[in-house]
């Protein structure tokens, strides 16, 4: 039984041919966006979601057992979060109740639960769909446990956020997370296509301006389709290439928030082709972040970590160049300033790596909390006052500079602790020189010590 919908229409959309033909509706006018338009009539006609809606998909086989969860919708804009919700309704039995957490408070929600529960008395269920649910606080979120749990209703949240961080734990424990996929190239095509029968005629684009047009939408299919009545409305039907049609259309704005997960998966992104030796991605990456509008201090702040996290000691002079290309954007500013970080990116990404230094800092650490108090051994203490002297502090100390090769063998760690090896060169780039004296110098420490 397909189940009533209550709640403002949205143009969250993804469908066939057109929908109201389908139901044996009356034509839509043609003031209709294009998206709505085109709004499925079931869950086969979505695309780009097989992996929940195809036949092994999560979605497909919780309805063929007749059951569904409460779920949260994890996906970027335009990919079908309100589109599925609404269908599931319908597949369901449902009725269909939306709200939005950006104009929705604490009294919209107690109607919503109280009609709900009404709505139960009679037999009907609800499948509550809730629009960007992650901008409800805690105490809100907690406000719909109970009538998850008892099943006044089913929810169903939509979040382009990560729900791991977005939304508070009690709720993400009664609720299956499934992750929507930003539509594909081919997706966005079969979306071209559906239009095109829809209005009737093909698109007046070339092969490449058709390429071009599914770049510009970025994986969301509403943008697509919002473009695409725009060059429908073209009064020239000569074709479009790539670059004609950008100079007509705006390009959908990249997804980058510089306070949200994107800001941190794309630094990781940067992070971890860096320390691959991976120069090309690096700067793909560094490239995304500026024109995203991240701010190039960050930037330049993390890739100066980076020479000390992950190359240390194996290029010893990839530090002090981080510092130098930090000086001279801060010098030349934007756009021109980038370049120096540009040629730090490469410089990191094709430098030999080591992290021994950063292994030997964190196991320095331990065993400083793990020793407490020690004093270090009294024969390297000054000893400015005759008290010190006669305490024995500097006595047997020997002279690095004077000993044969520069180096007396003396210990240094504090007396009766057992000598510990914390810096372990890798044997990469200059490490290889600092290993090989190393080496050197353990065999003369223990030949002076014996």
């Amino acid at each position: 039984m397909a189940g009533r919908r209550d709640g403002l229409e949205s143009g969250d959309l993804f469908g066939g041919p057109p929908v109201e033909a389908r139901r044996g509706r009356a034509a839509p006018a043609r003031t209709q966006p294009l998206a709505d338009r085109l709004r499925p009539a079931s869950l086969d006609e979505v695309v780009g979601q097989d992996h929940l809606l195809g036949p092994e998909g999560a979605l497909r086989r919780m309805l063929d057992r007749g059951t569904l969860a409460s779920l949260i919708l994890w996906g970027g804009p335009g990919v079908g979060k309100t589109t599925i919700a609404r269908l599931l309704a319908d597949a369901a039995g449902l009725r269909f109740v939306q709200i939005s957490a950006v104009f929705s408070g604490v009294a919209d929600l107690k109607r919503v639960f109280e009609e709900a529960r009404q709505r139960a008395a009679a037999g009907q269920g609800t499948l509550l769909f809730v629009d960007e649910i992650h901008r409800f606080n805690r105490a809100q979120q907690d406000g719909f446990l109970p009538v998850v749990e008892d099943g006044t209703v089913v929810l169903v949240g939509a979040t382009t956020e990560n729900p791991s961080f977005a939304l508070n734990g009690a709720l993400l424990s009664r609720c299956q997370v499934m992750v929507l996929r930003r539509l594909d190239d081919e997706a966005l095509e079969r979306l071209l296509c559906r239009a095109e029968a829809e209005r009737g005629r093909p698109l007046p684009l070339t092969p490449d301006g058709r390429a071009t047009l599914r770049a510009m939408a970025d994986g969301d299919g509403r943008y697509l389709l919002n473009m695409v009545e725009q060059v429908l409305a073209l009064p020239d039907d000569r074709p479009l290439d790539g670059q004609g049609l950008s100079s007509l259309l705006a390009r959908r704005a990249m997804l980058y928030d510089k306070d949200r997960e994107e800001h941190y998966n794309l630094i990781s992104a940067l992070h971890k082709s860096l320390r691959g030796s991976d120069p090309n991605a690096a700067l793909y990456w560094f490239a995304r972040m500026l024109e995203g509008g991240e701010d190039p201090r960050f930037i330049a702040r993390r890739l100066t970590r980076f020479a000390a996290e992950d190359v240390g000691m194996a290029d010893p002079q990839a530090l002090p160049l981080a510092v130098a290309a930090w000086e001279t954007y801060e010098r030349l500013g934007s756009p021109e300033g980038e370049l120096a970080l540009a040629q730090l990116v490469v410089h990191l990404g094709t430098a030999p790596k080591s992290n021994a230094v950063y292994s030997a800092y964190k196991a320095a650490r331990r065993l400083a909390k793990a020793t407490g108090s020690l004093m270090p051994p009294a024969h390297i203490l000054n000893a400015p006052t005759g008290l010190m002297k006669d305490l024995g502090y500097g006595k047997g100390y020997e002279y690095d500079h004077d000993a044969e090769e520069g180096f007396s063998g003396q210990n240094y760690f504090p007396d009766g602790m057992r000598r510990e090896s914390l810096y372990r060169p890798s044997g990469r780039g200059f490490e290889a020189e600092i290993a090989r004296r190393l080496d050197r110098w353990a065999r003369l420490r223990e030949s002076r010590q014996s």
